[in-house]
């Protein structure tokens, strides 16, 4: 759409709505494909298969997890196509034109974690293959520096390097790097899988003792035994967390795509189908494993760093970097570009926020705040977003019922100004619903142990609530 007279505070060429929607269904299914498919979201989808106790257990939680997943990304989703415009600038209908730049700022951060994860990730795969070379093995062993080998530093920094490349020309070359990478790790996990299978034959994990799983998952911080019910509840509830991020930015990459339809069939492939194929595959492959080797691998450059050839070693180290590369420049690049950029406008702009996100990535390697279990981390990086989308989506659908003045979002005095620029409701509710979402559960005893793990789903019935009950009592 047109703008009229746009704001310079609240408006540049990036942040404005989109204007060329060739978002097909084919790049909205890659966008789960880049989002998924990398070294991150196989570790969890193992550690997951192995809470389960079992593949029909695990089929049941993912497949639950995937449909909620599905019904929550169209609805950003759809918000996205409506308006056009970016995460940043729709937070603005619910925190303010100025107010907005703190749901923003939270969301970039959360980004700037994923992007070390996930980036410290790629580099491992790399180092995997490296250390089967025994004098680059010996210096693995031998040299250290950052709280790291010498040698995970230097493949960390080649590959922080290398994303930065894939941004230079915009939205559109992320688009058509996504939609090589995704396919492209399909067809590695296959392989990966069928070599496996072919040595040790197709597994279910039923073979596999409880005292490994017992030992595998120790450090999870899930209740119950594997396969009990309150495991298969916290396996659904962390696959749900697992996209928090990208329930609040989809629609940085939905405002493209030319009409809802689009949007919901390229979710249907992309998440539910999608997503539960990867994750059986997952637990194929971990299993084959265990058959093949002896041990609970949960990193698959871990197992492709015990193939006998190196072609396919090879093949599957430069696969899985790249397909991560791919997550985080869809989940963890995009985002904090268009954050940042909101927050400054006039200096900062879509390539120079990325930047800046990145540089806070490479930053936070030293401490590695992603290393531990990865239901944790999950948990709590999830649980911090949860308020900021349940109030989002109580304005947009609740309050606005689905429509929105898109020409005021980037009006200092138009309708989204509330008190110069900040809405207090949105602000309050996001209090409350933090402090039940990450505030009690994590840094206090006040709270079950248990209630961490629905961090994120507290906090999106809370703020969300807290939001609505808030507004109309200021009407």
């Amino acid at each position: 759409m047109k703008l009229v007279n746009p704001s310079p505070a609240l408006h540049n060429e990036d942040l404005a709505p989109s204007e060329t929607r060739n978002w097909g269904a084919f790049s909205i299914f890659n966008v789960w494909t880049s989002d998924v498919h990398s070294l991150w979201g196989y570790y969890l989808a193992a550690s997951l298969f192995l809470l389960c106790g079992n593949f029909f257990n695990f089929i049941i939680a993912i497949g639950i997890g995937s449909l909620v997943i599905f019904f929550l990304m169209n609805m950003v989703g759809i918000a996205g196509v409506r308006t056009g415009v970016p995460y940043p600038v729709l937070a603005r209908a619910s925190f303010g034109t100025f107010g907005a730049n703190v749901p923003a700022l939270v969301r970039a951060i959360v980004a700037c974690f994923w992007y070390g994860a996930q980036t410290s990730a790629a580099a491992g795969a790399i180092v995997a293959l490296l250390c089967r070379n025994e004098s680059i093995n010996a210096f693995q062993q031998s040299s250290h520096m950052l709280g790291h080998s010498t040698l995970e530093v230097i493949c960390f920094v080649i590959v922080w390097a290398l994303q930065l490349l894939i941004i230079q020309k915009g939205m559109e070359t992320v688009r058509r790097f996504q939609d090589w990478a995704g396919p492209a790790v399909w067809l590695m996990m296959l392989l990966l899988a069928v070599v496996l299978v072919a040595k040790g034959g197709l597994s279910f994990g039923s073979d596999i003792p409880q005292d490994k799983l017992l030992a595998a998952t120790a450090d999870a911080g899930v209740p119950g035994t594997p396969g009990s019910f309150a495991s298969l509840a916290a396996v659904a509830a962390t696959w749900i967390t697992y996209f928090a991020a990208l329930y609040l930015n989809f629609c940085d990459f939905s405002r493209y795509a030319p009409d809802e339809a689009t949007v919901r069939k390229g979710n249907l492939w992309g998440l539910p189908i999608n997503l539960l194929a990867f994750c059986l595959v997952a637990g194929i492959t971990t299993t084959a494993a265990y058959t093949v080797y002896g041990e609970l691998l949960l990193h698959p450059d871990a197992i492709s760093a015990k193939f006998d050839s190196w072609f396919l070693a090879l093949l599957a180290a430069l696969t899985f970097a790249v397909a991560t590369l791919g997550i985080n420049v869809v989940a963890n690049f995009v985002s904090p570009a268009f954050d940042i950029s909101n927050v400054f406008p006039r200096q900062i702009d879509f390539k120079k926020g990325g930047y800046i996100a990145a540089l806070i990535a490479l930053v936070l390697y030293p401490f590695a705040p992603w290393n531990g279990g990865a239901a944790h981390f999950v948990g709590l990086i999830g649980s911090t977003m949860g308020p900021i989308f349940g109030i989002m989506m109580v304005d947009y659908y609740l309050v606005r019922k689905g429509k929105v003045d898109v020409n005021a979002l980037y009006q200092e005095n138009g309708e989204f100004k509330f008190n110069n620029g900040w809405h207090a409701n949105a602000f309050i509710a996001l209090v409350i619903g933090g402090l039940f979402s990450t505030i009690l559960p994590n840094f206090t005893s006040l709270l079950p142990a248990w209630w961490g793990i629905y961090g994120w789903f507290f906090g999106v019935g809370i703020g969300g609530g807290s939001y609505y009950l808030l507004r109309n009592m200021s009407k």
